[in-house]
This record gives structure tokens, C-alpha cells and sequence, in this order.
């Protein structure tokens, strides 16, 4: 039985290779098997061609009538569904903020440059008389869509204006890829930073908080905030300058360990933070991405502990001897290792030690951690080795942190696998988690483009809903059915397939995998096909093109093979990102005058990784601009007398483009007509910069076109997340803003997830031998998705778990960390008298708990410890008290109690005990404090005692 999604029209309107087999588990009448629960669709290992359509002529049009049927009733279901949800009628209630906004705009449009940004005094001065930010929310929100339509040329959609209200309610904008999510924020961080307390937006790498606050920051500045960048490498100055501005732009790490940094300074001058009060509101990008998945590795600040680093060599020796199950059993799901008796038996004769565990020569850790750095620690997979250094790579963005190691002996046990110079063990000495550190924010929002299927967990841990904002155009993608494969080589044969069928057709194609591993087995089987591509992982020769790499994906005939796609930041446009593209061009045009380096320098002993698609050409004025540059370019660098280096002239050439972006056309052509020594080239890079970028628009625009005709990006998904949000960051990059589109997942049943999580696939490898005997054909259907849905659900749970239990003992010392940490900033930040106020409040309860540990006042004095008593207050008086009151004896002090009950007055500025020498003058202020003194007088006094 044939299934309507067979027929040769309906794969051409898909744009995608024909054609499928069904076929049907069960018996079955129904006129199409497709819609059956027990279908399954094989895939031949090459596409057939199109059958002759005389044979299926008659019948083509009920296929057609049946797919437009299906089609519609889904669409009705989803519009009834849509009325029943909370969400619609949240955003239902947003469109009245929307209508105020749009009525706000004439008005608003009228206004001077001068006069628009001074509407930002103008707020502030009526947040002073009493107004609310609720009161002029609207209005604030309608000048800085002005402002952004005036710098920037982009005007806030409805919908993103919606978005901004859900930032400023503190709640989680869901927005799709591609709705400029960047953009909205800017509404909720100037609204907020009206109050002048300080508005932080927190971005996941320091690339993207660069670009945005370059970026988004031009409206800030316009309408006459101030914006700070906090970046790595900056001195304590430069943060604590920043982190004044109105609005900062930072990453999380960055801010979390300022945090920390700032609660172990030991004076006012480290501080950089806006103490007492460093928190007030925060707009997180990839919210999910920061408080979910990055919230299983607690922030740490190490100092080095005393540890024998010999140890570790020879641990990874005995790793080495050691076989799994038969010595050692592992626990992928938690990442944990088991020794067997034999295991045991066999470390302890290899280390000639009787017992692992013996406390004064403890091996064990150190053979533990060497298993489990040969087991679960993967080189090219959990990190790189790079100059004689392992550098951990995230797997959430797979990037490289070079400053992040792994805690308790797994980096050294790691470093010690690959022969590599130990470093240094270290202890921890201040460590936060994520959700605690956003938990001290009064005020929290974030957005992201997937957080609805965690929406459970952020309310129960930040009480942040979720609201998914709609799209401004409909989305059209079509995401095809998973299919799974029994082996990975079927697997990766079919990738490879899929990505020449589409390169053939001239789609772009991004195929989003795991591992770098991954990613360069998969290069490796396009090369031998003659396919070029582009690849994006960690290593450093692809990292350096990462914004161009992305910026080109949409174009035509574009492969792109990139790890996790999360936190990219560029946006994958159909047909090029022109503004990228005339960048690129200016550069290849200006830096072999500027610069004598080679622009394919060496990496960590990698070339930079070469381009594969062809350049844009630019039209005749723009190539007499460019020209015109090169020339000039070619005199600065002569008349200085030394050739730059290539990230000067990098650098050069992107405040030129951003020169371009802050003044008009005729400025421009006047500051370069001008006569000057001092900037004769900047002006001229600009308005070559504005030349190209028109021609590459105009380019981009056409290509663009030719590629929504054929059908948009197609993505490829090479095997299934932990959790389904990360497989719909992927998905999310095709369709974007209205466009044509469609994704594709393939997994295999040996893929790690399935191994790790113990999934049980001889079920599916026996269904696949009942239907075929080429084990690389692919399986599809209702029943395989429901099972790799139930995995994924189990393994959302599963890291819940971890992330709950986290959460929970980091609660137990978030109670010790935020009254120590208070107390530092209170001495730290406070005047003198506030301080002594402290110290004398501190050294009170010391005498207090003294006094009431070694006196009872139900029982004589005899009965106390009265020499314990002074053995401590002499401990901590030290020299002061040693020299009077160090011949003291017991019998002298008792009797010195005794005579208390016969004092009739006592004089509290000069008291001391009768017949005992008189406190040192240091003590007097001590002295004043009476509260001490009358909870001893309330003891000794005691009529029980008489």
C-alpha cells in the first residue's frame, strides 16, 4: 500500500527526494498508510526516480484532496487549541498596551533628534514626582521604537513590543528564531533603567554581549543612557567603570564570578560591583540556556591545595591495566565507575599498596578519577588538546573555555591521560550556581527561542512564567518525520546522501552534530564525494571564521557542519547576511596593504580553514571605491614605517564600518575629501563599506529569493538531545521570519544517548529485520517518534533531578554565604562608627557565649568553670589582659564574685570587678557597651546564689 506522501507532485512541492516505501505492520483498510499508528516508511539507500505520471494520473488529484484535508483539519485544531491556552488570552491582554504604543508613535515621530532624547529626563523627572514605570511604560516603549527605527532602521513589530512588556513583567519571552529578540530587549532595559539603579543584560559569550551593546547600544547612548560592557581581561577600573553605566551588557560567567570576586576583596578598592546594592533587574539571553543547562556546573573559585601531581601519571597507568567488567563497572547515566574485587585486587598489587582506601596513603581517588577520565572523558569530544593544555569545550555552544576546569582531580586526571604537564590541584573557595545567583536579582525576565517545554521548572524555581509570543509571519516549515537507523554507518551514509540531494538542488543545508568528532567524520565522507563545505566547532581554525561561517550558511549551495548551534547570536539569512558579506569583501580588499601577515596564519599548528564560496561581485563604483582604499591603505601603511599587525587592522577596518553606521552620507564625504594626517583613510573604508553593502543587499536579495523558490534551509539533525528544547534550537534555525524551511533528525540505535539511558532497541533492530535485511535502510513512524519521546521525557526528569538536588544544597549554604557576604559589604562599604558598631556587636556575642557555656546561674559559683573562664578571656585578649590578669588564681576570682551581691550601686562607665585590676584603657570602649555587664550582674547578683 502506497502512501500519499509517495506521489511525485507532493515530493516536488516538499522539494525534497522521492520517493518513500510503506509499509504496513498490520492489516489494515485504510485508504492511506500514513495515517496508521503501525506504519513504518523505509527509505532505498538512493532516491528512485519519479515514477511515470500516466500511471498515476488519475488518482493524483484524491492524494492532493487528501493532503489538503489533513492539512486543514490540523490547522483548525490548532486554532481551538489556541483558545482553550492560557497563553492566547495573556497576549490578548498585551494588545491593549500594543494600541497604547501605536498611539503614542505620530506624536512621537514628530519630535527633533534633540527632543527625543529628552524624553529620558523628562521620565525620570516624573518617576520622581510619584509616577510609576506602569504609567509611562507605553510612551517610553513608543520613543524607543523611534529611537531604533532612527539609528538603527529597524522599527519594533507588534510583536516585539509585546515581548518587551513580557521582559518588563519579569516573566520569560518565548520568541522563534530570527524575531530579533536582541531588539526587544531594548525596550525593557530603557524602561527600567530610568530608576538610574542599573539594568544588566546578560548574553552567553563575550562576542555577543560586544556586538549588542555596539549594536543595541546606539539607542541607549541616543537617547542619553549610559551602557557598559564587562568583557574578559578587563582590570577592576574598567568593571567597576562599567558596571556604573545605566545599562551593562555582560555573560553570565563574568558576572557570577565578579560576584564572587567581589565577596572575597579584602578592601573597598576591588570592589566593581554596584555595592550595597549590585543587583536590580536582568534581561537574560538564551535564558534557558543559562539557568537549565549550564545550571548543572556550579561557579567556582579555586586556590591550589597541597597534592602529590606524581600521583595522577601513574593512576592513568594503572587506568590503562584495568578492563571494564571485569575489573571495573560503569554507570554512564551518572557518570560514575565501580571497582570489582579483581579491579581491586589487580590496583593494589600494580601500586604495591595494601589497601586503596588507607587514609595516610589514599590512592583511590586518584585510580577513580583516571577511570573516569578514560571512560566518560572524550578527546575531540569533551575537550581539545591545544598548546600541551586540555581545554574544556561547552557542549551547549561548543566553544572552547579556556579559563574553565573540571573540580576534584578529573582535569588532572585528564591532563595526565594525555601526557600533559599536571597542573596544580586546588580547593574551592567561594562557589555559586547559577539559579542562585539570578535568584538575588528583585526583579528577573529572559527570552529565548525554547523554554515553553521547561516552563514547569522555571516557575517552580524562579516563579517565571513562560509566554510564547507570536511570530510577526506565519511559520512554514515543515518538520519531516524522525528516522532511525540500527547502525551509524546507515546513519551517516544517509546524511551524506541527503546532503548531496540538496546540494545538487542548490539548498542550503546546515547539519547541526554533537561532537567535534562528529562533525569532522562527517567532513571527512563529504570530501571524498567532492562536496564542499564549511565547518563550525571548536577548533580554533573554524572558530576564528565563526561570524562569517554562520553569515553565509543561507546562501545557495551552502553546507554548513556546525556542533550545537545554541548561542550563535548571527541569524541565518536566506541568500547571505549582507552586511557580513560586504565586511568580508573590504577586508580581502584593504588587509594585504595594512598588514604584511598572512591572514591564514597558524592556529595551535592549524591553518585557518579556507573559503568555499565564491565571492559577490560588486558593481563599477564600488570597485573604484575599493580601489581608492586599497591605495590609501597601501600610503598609511608606508608612511608609518612598519606594517601592522592583522588584528590591528581588523580592528581598524570595524571602527571604520561603525563610523559608517554613525554619520550620514555627506559627512562621510566630507571628512574623507579633507586634507588630514590624522584620519585621512577611516572616512573613505566607510563610504566604501556603504558601496559594497548596497551591492551585496541587491545580491543577497536576489539569491535569497532563488533559495525560497527551492524550497529555504534545510537542517539535519545527526542524532536526538538530552532534552527536546536543544533539538528545537536546531530546528529553529530554518523558517525564520516567515520563510520557507524544513528539518529533517536521523538517529541512530547506537547513538550514546540510547546507550546512556539503557533504552532497550532490541525491539526496534527486530522490526527492522522483519521488514528488510539492509540493517542501513531507515525506520519512521508514529511508534518509533512515542519512544524517542518517552527516552527524552525520562531524560529531561533525570536532569531535573540533578539540577533540583543542586539547587537544594547550594540553599544550605546560600543561607551562611548571604550573611557572610552581607557582613563583608557592611564593613567593607560602611563608615568608621558602622564598622566599630559591628566588631563591638561581633566581640559581645563571643563574651557572651563565654560566659554562658562556663557559668550556670541555678548552681554556687564554685560549680563553675571559672578556670576555663579565664583561660579564654585571656586567649582572646592576648597581651592586653596576660600581663594584670595572669596571676589570677580561681580562689581569687570567686571571691571576687562573692562580693558582688553586697555592691549596692555600680558605675558602668568605670566598673571592674571588686578587689581585681581595672580593664586596660584599650577596653573602654568595650567598657560602654552595658548590656554585657548587666547580663553579668543579672548572674551574679542571683538571689539563688546568696
Amino acid at each position: 500500500m502506497l502512501s500519499c506522501t509517495n506521489h511525485p507532485s507532493f515530493m516536488a512541492a516538499l522539494s525534497f527526494p522521492p520517493p518513500f516505501f510503506a509499509v504496513q505492520t498490520t492489516a489494515s483498510t485504510s485508504t492511506s498508510s500514513s495515517t496508521h499508528a503501525n506504519s513504518f516508511f523505509i527509505r532505498p539507500s538512493h532516491p528512485l526516480p519519479p515514477w511515470p505520471r500516466l500511471r498515476r494520473r488519475r488518482r493524483a488529484p484524491l492524494f492532493v484532496a487528501a493532503a489538503s484535508v489533513k492539512e486543514n483539519l490540523g490547522r483548525a485544531r490548532k486554532t481551538l487549541t489556541d483558545f482553550t491556552i492560557l497563553n492566547y488570552w495573556v497576549v490578548r491582554d498585551y494588545y491593549r498596551l500594543v494600541s497604547s504604543v501605536n498611539a503614542f508613535e505620530p506624536r512621537i515621530q514628530l519630535l527633533s533628534d534633540e527632543e527625543l532624547a529628552a524624553k529620558t529626563p523628562e521620565f525620570r523627572r516624573r518617576l520622581e514626582r510619584g509616577e510609576t514605570l506602569a504609567d509611562i511604560q507605553a510612551e517610553a516603549f513608543a520613543v524607543v521604537r523611534e529611537a531604533a527605527r532612527r539609528k538603527l532602521g529597524m522599527r519594533h513589530f507588534d510583536v516585539q513590543i509585546i515581548g518587551g512588556a513580557v521582559l518588563h513583567d519579569g516573566s520569560i519571552a518565548e520568541m522563534k528564531t530570527g524575531e530579533g529578540k536582541t531588539l526587544v530587549s531594548t525596550l525593557a532595559a530603557y524602561l527600567n533603567a530610568l530608576t538610574a539603579e542599573g539594568v544588566h543584560i546578560v548574553t552567553v559569550n563575550d562576542y555577543l554581549a560586544q556586538r549588542d551593546a555596539e549594536w543595541m547600544g546606539r539607542v541607549h547612548r541616543f537617547l542619553g543612557l549610559s551602557v557598559g560592557l564587562i568583557q574578559r581581561g578587563m582590570n577592576a577600573e574598567e568593571r567597576r567603570r562599567n558596571y556604573r553605566c545605566d545599562i551593562t551588557y555582560t555573560n553570565n560567567s563574568e558576572l557570577g564570578f565578579d560576584y564572587l570576586r567581589d565577596n572575597l576583596a579584602g578592601n573597598r578598592e576591588q570592589l566593581v560591583m554596584r555595592w550595597p546594592k549590585p543587583f536590580h533587574f536582568a534581561i537574560v539571553d538564551e535564558v534557558d540556556s543559562v539557568l537549565i543547562d549550564e545550571g548543572r556546573n556550579p561557579l567556582l573559585i579555586s586556590g591550589e591545595a597541597n597534592q602529590d601531581a606524581a600521583r595522577y601519571p601513574v593512576a592513568a597507568k594503572v587506568a590503562e591495566l584495568l578492563i571494564q567488567e571485569t575489573h571495573y563497572k560503569v554507570e554512564l547515566k551518572d557518570n560514575s565507575v565501580e571497582l570489582t574485587e579483581e579491579g581491586i585486587t589487580l590496583a593494589e598489587m600494580a601500586l604495591e599498596t595494601s589497601d586503596l582506601w588507607d587514609e595516610n596513603d589514599p590512592w583511590a581517588r586518584f585510580v577513580m578519577n583516571a577511570l573516569k577520565a578514560k571512560e566518560f572523558y572524550r578527546r575531540d569530544v569533551q575537550y581539545i588538546v591545544r598548546d600541551g593544555k586540555a581545554l574544556i569545550i561547552n557542549e551547549l555552544t561548543g566553544r572552547v573555555e579556556e579559563k574553565r576546569r573540571w573540580s576534584e582531580g578529573i582535569h588532572q586526571a585528564v591532563e595526565a591521560k594525555e601526557g600533559l604537564k599536571i597542573q596544580a590541584d586546588s580547593v574551592v573557595v567561594a562557589q555559586i550556581t547559577y539559579q542562585s545567583l539570578f535568584k538575588l536579582y528583585p526583579k528577573l525576565s529572559g527570552m529565548t527561542g525554547t523554554a515553553k517545554t521547561e516552563e514547569k521548572e522555571f516557575l517552580k524555581m524562579f516563579q517565571m512564567p513562560v509566554i510564547e509570543v507570536p511570530t510577526n509571519l506565519p511559520n512554514i516549515r515543515k518538520d519531516l518525520p524522525i528516522q532511525a537507523f540500527a547502525t551509524l554507518r546507515g546513519k551517516w551514509e544517509q546524511v551524506r546522501q541527503e546532503v548531496e540531494y540538496m546540494f545538487r538542488q542548490g539548498r542550503p543545508v546546515l547539519v547541526g552534530t554533537t561532537s567535534v568528532e562528529n562533525s569532522e567524520l562527517l567532513a571527512g565522507l563529504l570530501r571524498e564525494w567532492n562536496i564542499p563545505y564549511n565547518v563550525l566547532n571548536a577548533r580554533p581554525k573554524y572558530a576564528a571564521r565563526e561570524a562569517e561561517i554562520v553569515a553565509q550558511a543561507g546562501r545557495k549551495h551552502a553546507i554548513t557542519l556546525s556542533t550545537n548551534m545554541a548561542g550563535r547570536g548571527t541569524d541565518i539569512i536566506l541568500g547571505g547576511n549582507p552586511k557580513m558579506l560586504a565586511r568580508e569583501i573590504i577586508e580581502d580588499s584593504i588587509l594585504p596593504f595594512l598588514t604584511r601577515e598572512d591572514p591564514n596564519l597558524e592556529l595551535a599548528g592549524e591553518a585557518i580553514s579556507e573559503k568555499v564560496l565564491p565571492k559577490i561581485k560588486v558593481g563599477p563604483s564600488s570597485l573604484a571605491l575599493l580601489a581608492k582604499t586599497a591605495l590609501m591603505a597601501k600610503y598609511v601603511s608606508k608612511s608609518e614605517g612598519k606594517s601592522w599587525t592583522y588584528q590591528k587592522a581588523k580592528s581598524f577596518i570595524s571602527d571604520a564600518v561603525e563610523t559608517s553606521l554613525s554619520f550620514s552620507l555627506k559627512e562621510l564625504e566630507e571628512l574623507a575629501n579633507e586634507e588630514s594626517e590624522v584620519y585621512p583613510l577611516g572616512p573613505t573604508v566607510a563610504l566604501a563599506y556603504l558601496s559594497v553593502l548596497k551591492d551585496c543587499e541587491e545580491h543577497c536579495l536576489r539569491e535569497g529569493s532563488e533559495v525560497k523558490r527551492l524550497g529555504g534551509l534545510h537542517v539535519i539533525g545527526t542524532s536526538l538531545h538530552e532534552s527536546r528544547r536543544i533539538d528545537n534550537q536546531l530546528r529553529g534555525r530554518a523558517g525564520r521570519q516567515g520563510d520557507p524551511g524544513s528539518t529533517r533528525f536521523m538517529v541512530s540505535l547506537q547513538d550514546e544517548m540510547f546507550r546512556k539511558f539503557n533504552f532497550d532497541t532490541e525491539w526496534a533492530v527486530r522490526l527492522i529485520s522483519k521488514i528488510t535485511n539492509d540493517e542501513d535502510l531507515p525506520i519512521e513512524g508514529d511508534a518509533i517518534v512515542k519512544q524517542l519521546l518517552a527516552l527524552q521525557i525520562n531524560a529531561e526528569k533525570f536532569f531535573f533531578g540533578i539540577r533540583k538536588n543542586l539547587v537544594e544544597f547550594d540553599e544550605v549554604l546560600e543561607v551562611q554565604r548571604k550573611h557572610v557576604y552581607d557582613l563583608r559589604q557592611l564593613i567593607l562599604t560602611g563608615d568608621d562608627e558602622s564598622c566599630s558598631q559591628h566588631i563591638f556587636q561581633y566581640m559581645q556575642a563571643v563574651v557572651d557565649e563565654i560566659v554562658f557555656s562556663n557559668t550556670d546561674p541555678l548552681k554556687h559559683p564554685r560549680s563553675w568553670g571559672l578556670n576555663n573562664l579565664s583561660r579564654e578571656f585571656m586567649t582572646i585578649g592576648g597581651k592586653l589582659l596576660h600581663e594584670s590578669f595572669g596571676v589570677i588564681s580561681d580562689d581569687t576570682l570567686l571571691n571576687s564574685l562573692g562580693q558582688l551581691s553586697e555592691v549596692s550601686s555600680v558605675d558602668i562607665v568605670n566598673f571592674s570587678l571588686p578587689n581585681l585590676p581595672a580593664p586596660p584603657n584599650a577596653f573602654r570602649g568595650i567598657r560602654r557597651k552595658s548590656s554585657s555587664l548587666r547580663r553579668w550582674l543579672a548572674i551574679c547578683t542571683d538571689d539563688l546564689i546568696e
